[in-house]
Parts: C-alpha cells; sequence; structure tokens
C-alpha cells in the first residue's frame, strides 16, 4: 500500500447535501484543534479531516527582535516543550555567533537539560493524556476515561507516571532555574554549570527513575501486545520516516544529520548537513487549515510526505547508545520482521523506550565531570543566518533566522514536529473514520477512536500555528445581547469583505 492509499476520504463532492458532525475541542492534547466528519444520508463517511483552528503568529512578531532574545521569547509558543524550543532557537543563534561546535561543557549541560525535557514530556504524555485509553478501553465510559480513572484504579501506575515527569522537571529547573520558561542556553553556549550540590540531587533518584521507565516500557508492550491485532491495525499505513541520526546510524535527539527512510525501510537521503532542509523538504499550504503540510522534494507532495517523532526516530536509528534502550528498541523493530514498524498505536510503545533512553543518558551524564566545567562558551565568525535542528519530544524540529548587520531578525522560518505529522494525522483520521465509523450510528465512544488516533501523535497544536497562513479567517463584531454588530472575511487569497 503506497503513503497515498487511503485518501479517499480527502474530498467530498457536495458537501452542502451531507452531514456535518463536529469533534471539538480535541481533548488530552496541547493546544486547539477540531475535527470534521461529512457523512451522507446512510451514515457513510464521505470525508474526514483534522482542522487547527488557533492561530499564533511567532514567526511575524519576532522579526525586528535581536537575535540574542530569540531563544527566549519562541520558548512562549508552549508550556509543554519549551525547552526543544530554547535548544533549537539556541543552536540557530550559535551559527550567527559563529559557534558551530560548542565546549564540552556547554554542550553536555544542553543535551542534560534536552533529556529531562524529553522525559518529563514523554511521561506526561503516556501516563496522563493516554493512559486512559489503552488502559480503559477506546469506547469505555467517558466520565472514567481520564487521569482521576487511572489514578483510582491503577495508583502505582498514576504515581510512578508523576514522580518520572517531577524527575524530568527537576532537571529542568535545576539546569535553567525554572521548570517552564527557564533559560540556560546562551549565544555560544551556556550561562552556569551544574553545581556538585545539584548533581548529587539528582543522582539520588536516577536509577529508581531509569527502574520506573524501564517498566513503563513493559506496560506499553504489554497493552501493545494483549490486542495484537487492533494494535496492529488500528489508524496504521504506511509512511516515509524522518529524523536525526549520527554518522553511524546511531539514535540521536540533539544533533546529528537529516535521515529519510520509505516505507520498506531504503534510505532517500541520509546524514544531510541540517544547513541545507530546503532542498530536500518544503511546506504545502492548504486552505481549511492554519498548519502546512511538509514534504520530501525528490518523492513531491502526493508521495512524499512522512512521519516524525518516536516511531519515525526508532525507525531510522540503526541502534541507540544505551544498553537497555537498545535491549528495548530490538524487541520493538522485531515487530517489523525486517522492515519498518508502521503501527500508529506502536507511537506509545516506541515514546517509553525513548524516555528509557532518556533516563539512562541522564545517569551517564551525571557521572561525567565536564557538567563543572568553566568553559561554557565559545564565539566565532559572525553570520547573518543559522538553522537550529534538534529532535523534540514529539519529532523533528526547524529553526532558521536572518538577521541583518543591526542584529535585528528579518526573517524566520519555523517547522514544527506535529507539522511534519499533519498529512500523518489526516491519513490516520480517515483510516479510523472509514474503519470504525462508516455506516454506523455514532456514540461517544466511536468518535473517541478518533481522537486515540491523533493522540497518538501527541501533537503540540499550539507549536503547529506559529506562521501565517492563507486559510480563510472570518472575525465577528457581537454585542452583549448577541447581535451580529459586523462581519469581517479574509479569503484564502487575501481579499477581504465585510459586512
Amino acid at each position: 500500500m503506497s503513503p497515498t492509499a487511503t485518501r479517499h476520504l480527502e474530498t467530498a463532492s457536495n458537501p452542502e447535501a451531507l452531514n456535518r458532525i463536529v469533534i471539538e475541542p480535541l481533548t488530552r492534547v496541547e493546544g486547539h484543534g477540531k475535527v470534521t466528519l461529512l457523512l451522507d444520508e446512510d451514515n457513510r463517511v464521505q470525508q474526514a479531516r483534522l482542522h487547527i483552528v488557533e492561530f499564533r503568529g511567532f514567526e511575524k512578531f519576532i522579526q525586528g527582535r535581536p537575535y540574542w532574545e530569540v531563544p527566549v521569547l519562541v520558548q512562549r509558543l508552549c508550556g509543554i516543550c519549551p525547552v526543544s524550543h530554547h535548544l533549537a532557537a539556541s543552536k540557530a543563534v550559535d551559527m550567527l555567533v559563529g559557534a558551530r561546535t560548542l565546549t564540552p561543557p556547554a554542550e553536555k549541560l544542553r543535551r542534560l537539560l534536552h533529556y529531562g525535557q524529553t522525559l518529563q514530556s514523554h511521561a506526561l504524555h503516556f501516563f496522563h493524556l493516554s493512559s486512559p485509553d489503552l488502559l480503559f478501553g477506546f469506547g469505555s465510559e467517558v466520565a472514567r476515561r481520564n487521569i482521576v480513572g487511572v489514578i483510582q484504579a491503577f495508583p502505582e501506575v498514576a504515581l510512578q507516571g508523576v514522580k518520572l515527569r517531577k524527575y524530568g522537571q527537576e532537571v529542568i529547573r535545576i539546569l535553567s532555574g525554572k521548570r517552564v520558561h527557564g533559560v540556560l542556553a546562551i549565544p555560544g553556549g551556556v550561562n552556569k554549570a551544574l553545581a556538585p550540590a545539584d548533581r548529587d540531587l539528582l543522582r539520588k533518584d536516577i536509577d529508581q527513575i531509569v527502574a520506573w521507565s524501564k517498566g513503563a516500557v513493559d506496560i506499553a508492550r504489554r497493552l501493545f501486545e494483549d490486542n495484537l491485532a487492533v494494535s496492529e491495525a488500528f489508524g496504521s499505513f504506511r509512511s516515509n520516516f524522518l529524523s536525526l541520526a549520527t554518522p553511524d546510524g546511531a539514535f540521536e535527539l540533539y544533533d546529528g544529520g537529516l535521515r529519510a527512510r520509505n516505507a520498506e525501510g531504503a534510505a532517500i537521503f541520509d546524514h544531510v548537513d541540517c544547513v541545507h532542509y530546503l532542498r530536500y523538504l518544503h511546506e504545502e499550504v492548504k486552505s481549511w487549515s492554519y498548519m502546512k503540510f511538509p514534504f520530501i522534494v525528490s518523492l513531491g507532495n502526493e508521495e512524499g510526505w512522512y512521519r516524525v517523532g518516536p516511531l519515525a526516530r526508532l525507525n531510522n536509528a540503526d541502534r541507540m547508545p544505551t544498553p537497555l534502550a537498545e535491549a528495548e528498541r530490538r524487541a520493538f523493530m522485531a515487530m517489523g520482521h525486517g522492515g519498518p514498524v508502521h503501527a500508529t498505536l506502536a507511537y506509545h510503545w516506541a515514546r517509553m523506550v525513548e524516555m528509557l533512553y532518556a533516563a539512562e543518558a541522564i545517569r551517564e551524564l551525571l557521572d561525567d565531570p565536564d557538567l563543572q566545567g568553566p568553559d561554557l562558551v565559545t564565539r566565532g565568525e559572525r553570520a547573518l543566518m543559522g538553522i537550529g535542528v534538534i529532535e523534540a519530544p514529539r519529532g523533528t524540529l526547524f529553526h532558521h533566522y536572518r538577521v541583518d548587520e543591526h542584529d535585528a531578525v528579518v526573517k524566520a522560518n519555523l517547522i514544527v514536529s506535529t507539522t511534519h505529522n499533519n498529512t500523518a494525522m489526516n491519513t490516520a483520521v480517515r483510516n479510523v473514520a472509514a474503519t470504525y465509523l462508516d455506516g454506523k450510528e455514532l456514540t461517544e465512544g466511536l468518535l473517541n477512536h478518533i481522537e486515540v488516533a491523533i493522540r497518538a501523535y501527541d501533537p503540540c497544536l499550539s507549536c503547529a500555528t506559529h506562521a501565517v497562513g492563507r486559510m480563510p479567517l472570518q472575525v465577528e463584531l457581537v454585542d452583549a445581547g448577541g447581535n451580529l454588530l459586523q462581519r469581517l472575511v479574509k479569503d484564502a487569497d487575501g481579499r477581504c469583505s465585510g459586512a
């Protein structure tokens, strides 16, 4: 099956004659979005789409700001993954100040921060947002299908999830000053070393964190395998994959080159320098979403879309650098029988393998004396363009800036993880709608199946709507009595009309 094989629900020939079902808001995701379903008189699904309805103009309003403010400003894109934006922007700013290679203490401190972010974000998503579906069933009682229900039915599992996230947030707080929107990275390095007392504080619990992370992998694997037929088929399809990798093909979260593989696991391109990403990736705009649709240039927009994030990273990695995570990666990849794993629900299992890697990597770094090293900043020849790429918890994240001779940002381009997965999420929505909803009387439990498919990608919808798009925009002015005073409509071509 090709990556486009499930696109038969993309359009409806006469949408005005169809019944519209709207899932709004999407629950247990970061940000605001909705799904629309168009059904005929027999409840046959004619169209299914994921819409991102919030708009945030970060690419525009950072223009004119001095470049050194950007790593702090862009964190406000999100309260869940601010560290990822902070580090990706910092890597771009490093290029602006000529720091293509950081000092060992600076790079290792940034990596430690990044691993703390990965651990806390993955714990949040699996235990708080997705486990209610996985533990109770997609169509279970809605009043029970939440984190409170998990705490009541599985208190030990819930507590471990809370403590895993808390530890990741403590890593972030100690290094950056705050659990959310702190600052560690500065142009060319970091602003402080790790104090021995803080290192010892983190060391105290790290063995337990590794053990709990290994237990979380066991939970995710068991949940997947207990109902294997559904797990492998639910919302699943074949696709291309994109991630970072080291020169020898190892799993990588902080640095490395771009690697893309097709649905069979064959290389599309490998270890591409991230500064050349525009030669390989383009973004398509569609009128019905603020979120763009990236694709691989050589394959075109119909066949070139891809997936990013935990599933893509494990499929693309030849090995993982830590022993426990490598053993779990091998068990995970056995599902593919020598090829990539394509199951949408396998994202959860892959996510827990990555959380185990982050815990192991933190444990190794805490024994590294470089974390207390005094050589924290480097500089080189100034440049007018900087590109920073990192593997955020949800997938590959690009920050690209141009500055003028006065050090002000004149252009910015951000491609975030959820944007890369846009086509994949829409494909999953159509797949689930066709399989579970087509021709049936719709219930809340059935509609939740669509949300389950979206949650597997752990989307951050706030991050993904940062650019000025071409989606039609309608603004209505209503008085206190609910009477419409004025309506202004801007169409996809930028033309405005009002009443």
